[in-house]
């Protein structure tokens, strides 16, 4: 294994090293981790304390539980700006074959962010999770590595992530400990996204896939986060509660059935959530959170219609069994409702409109710079990015008229900037789309080049 590591010169030496040498000191544990016993704590997130805590520091198996870094890793690229709600992920043959649970996307087909980050949350999709990181990182090996980075910025010393699904790795360890700091990071950095695992199902056109995570709607303040289960680890499962003004992450790792696990940690949040901490927050932030403009960007994206696809979602067993797979019949690849994007030269180029607003600025298309539009734009127009300085918005605007040279000719590029809290953003977009199709399409072409994109009037 850690030859494996020394050889993709691409990751850096040094960082291959680094990741070796901590992989040559946890292998010896993680090997012993499901015959030890189970794991837990319980940490007052206003505080930091520790309220509760068995074996904390034991290394064992995240299974699943990993999908909370692959989507930490995500959110970052959706605060960035560099994606979208969205934008399409493409499935590869490497996806496809994972081993379930997972929706069982063909290869060459794609899902939207959006759709991949409830398919985590949920069904808990191990072929949209390395999906996932082929996207982020350009490889799963890739991605892999960056997941390590980020633990151990985030203080997660004990903590090697070997692939984005979880999967059986006997170099992918963790500890109860290290999960709360994830689970307590995901909450610090992503106050919006965070919402997403408060999902107790969702609807894949028109069909509801029920999640795995029973306690919400159950234990009254709990809102998420992860279940995870393989035969080496056991039963996992990391909780958010936020009850009374009173805030809970707690962490049970290595349970017998999902049942017992479920009544382990209902028991740990009843007795410990009356000792947290009822006033302010006293506990430093574990991740910094993003400007509170970029989850704004949440509310326009999610108003998106699903792709066409039609499912054939068989239910998971029941406790104590492993999760069946959730076949999925898909259809052509479809962008928008409307239909395919096809190639470059298919698609209408927009018209200009008769009129647009004063404050719009024409843009100097030889210096590739897009002006600022204080005001709204008339018409139907695209949106690339949101970003939070003009120079990356700019290159946002640079990199889709470069994947769609003849689609945005017509187009006039221009940054919109929005302001809250003192901060802001500033929305990369393109007028002078003549109809929804138009603008569909346009978006539909975008997203087959790997550019994010939303229509909107």
């Amino acid at each position: 294994m850690i030859k494996r590591l020394l050889v993709r010169p691409r990751f850096g030496l040094a960082r291959a090293l680094v990741v070796a040498c901590t992989v040559a000191g946890v292998l010896g544990g993680a090997t012993a981790a499901s015959a030890a016993g189970g794991a837990s704590i319980v940490v007052d997130a206003k505080t930091g304390k520790v309220l509760f805590a068995e074996n904390p520091d034991t290394r064992r198996f995240p299974a699943s539980l990993t999908k909370m870094m692959t989507l930490y890793l995500l959110f970052e690229r959706l605060d960035a700006g560099k994606t979208s709600l969205t934008a399409r992920i493409p499935i590869s043959s490497h996806a496809a074959a994972q081993a379930p649970s997972k929706l069982g996307l063909k290869p060459g087909t794609s899902i939207s962010v959006r759709d991949a980050i409830y398919a985590i949350v949920t069904r808990s999709a191990n072929d949209i999770a390395v999906a996932i990181g082929e996207y982020v990182g350009g490889s799963e090996d890739a991605f892999a590595v960056k997941m390590t980075a980020k633990a151990r910025e985030l203080g997660m010393s004990s903590t090697i992530f070997r692939n984005a699904s979880g999967l059986p790795d006997p170099g992918q360890v963790t500890t109860a400990r290290d999960m709360a700091t994830l689970g307590r990071a995901l909450q610090d950095r992503f106050p919006g996204y965070f919402k997403f695992f408060s999902a107790t199902s969702f609807t894949f056109n028109g069909h509801r896939i029920p999640g795995h995570n029973r306690l919400l709607g159950k234990v009254a303040g709990v809102n998420g986060i992860k279940t995870g289960y393989t035969r080496a680890a056991g039963y996992n499962l990391v909780t958010s509660v936020d009850r009374g003004n009173r805030k809970l992450v707690a962490v049970v790792l290595g349970g017998n059935t999902g049942r017992e696990r479920d009544q382990k940690m209902t028991r740990l949040v009843e007795a410990y959530l009356p000792r947290a901490s009822a006033g302010p927050r006293t506990a430093p932030l574990i991740a910094k959170a993003a400007p509170s403009l970029a989850r704004q960007e949440l509310a326009e994206m999610a108003a998106v219609p699903a792709p066409r696809i039609k499912p054939d979602f068989s239910e998971a067993e029941p406790d104590g069994a492993t999760l069946s797979v959730a076949s999925v019949d898909v259809a052509p690849d479809r962008v928008t409702d409307e239909g395919d994007g096809g190639d470059d030269a298919a698609i209408e180029p927009p018209a200009k409109p008769a009129k647009v607003m004063a404050a719009k600025v024409k843009v100097d298309r030889s210096e590739q710079t897009a002006s600022i539009a204080p005001k709204a734009v008339d018409g139907w127009k695209i949106q690339i990015a949101a970003a939070p300085s003009q120079s990356s918005a700019q290159d946002q605007l640079k990199k889709a008229r470069a994947a769609a040279p003849k689609i945005l000719a017509s187009a006039d590029d221009y940054l919109e900037p929005v302001s809250k809290d003192g901060a802001t953003l500033y929305r990369a977009r393109f007028s002078g789309f003549k109809s929804k199709d138009a603008a569909r399409a346009a978006c539909s072409y975008l997203a087959r080049k790997n550019v994010s994109c939303l229509a909107l009037q």
